[in-house]
């Protein structure tokens, strides 16, 4: 069965093409969810949750646009939802004025060594606001503005949380690398 046909069946609630719609997508928005979430079990629970609103929200897929993008909006919008619920996350923001200079040469070269799985988990190890700011900045490719307005922040919070948490990676992918001498 193509794609199509299995939105059709969804929108026709048959368990079958619910099961292989899941089967399909279920890895790739699982790697959304983990970039989310601090562990596995969350991103678990999110995964889950997040399906169980596609197949109640089906119907709402016009075929305008990609599945695959319409999919990922509900889960990163249920992401953030979760994150929104506790403001606190931000508490570690920063003047981006305060931030030292990020770009060092040996250490994004260096980031070619390190595995996906590996850099994905110190993303993980972030705080919850520097890695909400990084995964929405560095791989959804939202502008501050847009993220601002997502998480209900200011800009220069956005700013400042994405450079702290690039800051933060660069430190774990210089120990990492050291380790790995």
């Amino acid at each position: 069965m193509d794609e199509l046909q299995l939105i059709a069946g969804c929108k026709a609630h048959k368990r079958e093409s619910q099961k292989a719609l899941y089967e399909m997508y279920s890895r790739k928005i699982y790697g959304i969810c983990l970039r989310y979430c601090s562990d596995p079990e969350s991103a678990q629970d999110l995964l889950h949750d997040g399906f169980i609103k596609v197949f109640d929200n089906i119907s709402s897929y016009s075929g305008k646009g990609s599945f695959e993008g319409w999919l990922k909006r509900i889960f990163i919008n249920m992401a953030l939802e979760n994150i929104r619920k506790n403001k606190s996350f931000f508490h570690n923001s920063e003047d981006i004025q305060n931030i030292p200079e990020l770009v060092d040469e040996s250490t994004e070269e260096g980031t070619s060594l390190i595995s996906e799985q590996e850099l994905l988990k110190m993303i993980q190890q972030l705080p919850k606001g520097y890695r909400t700011v990084f995964n929405l900045y560095a791989i959804e490719e939202l502008s501050h503005k847009e993220i601002a307005q997502m998480l209900g922040i200011n800009e220069v919070t956005s700013r400042s949380q994405y450079n702290r948490a690039r800051q933060i990676l660069q430190h774990k992918i210089k120990e990492f690398l050291h380790r790995a001498d």
